[in-house]
């Protein structure tokens, strides 16, 4: 009967201790990305210092273009940033805003839309056409 008690009692202990940690956790990562989130919005022009490993070098390469796209919440929110390549070819990437391999992300040009998916835009294909956004 004892033993019963002790486990139930141990069993109790160890979830606080968890959700304890994990309301630790939210706080301490909410502070690290608080000033990136909240600093671009759909539609703005930004540019993306991305940590590339190559042969045991480290550079970082900026990708820039059109944020088209917020998913997710908390740690596994991601945004979509689209750009035009050479020869009018359209290059999108995905980054996870809680990577440690993002530097830093810059608003470059703030833009003007309605919406807060800017899916439309993979059918524009001119840059021109985008510019105007």
């Amino acid at each position: 009967m004892m033993a019963r008690q002790k486990a139930k009692e141990t069993a109790l202990a160890v979830k606080r201790a968890r959700r304890i940690s994990e309301k630790q956790e939210t706080k301490s990562e909410v502070k690290v990305d608080s000033d990136q989130e909240g600093s671009f919005r759909f539609g703005d022009t930004v540019k993306v210092f991305y940590k590339i490993k190559e042969e045991g070098k480290e550079r970082i390469q900026p990708f820039e273009g059109i944020l088209i796209a917020q998913k997710g919440a908390g740690v596994s929110k991601t945004i979509t940033v689209r750009k035009i390549g050479s020869l009018g070819i359209g290059v999108e990437r995905i980054f996870p805003l809680r990577s440690p391999n993002i530097e830093k992300i810059e608003v470059t040009r703030r833009g003007k839309v309605r919406r807060a998916k800017l899916y439309y835009l993979r059918e524009k294909s001119s840059l021109k056409s985008l510019k105007s956004q």
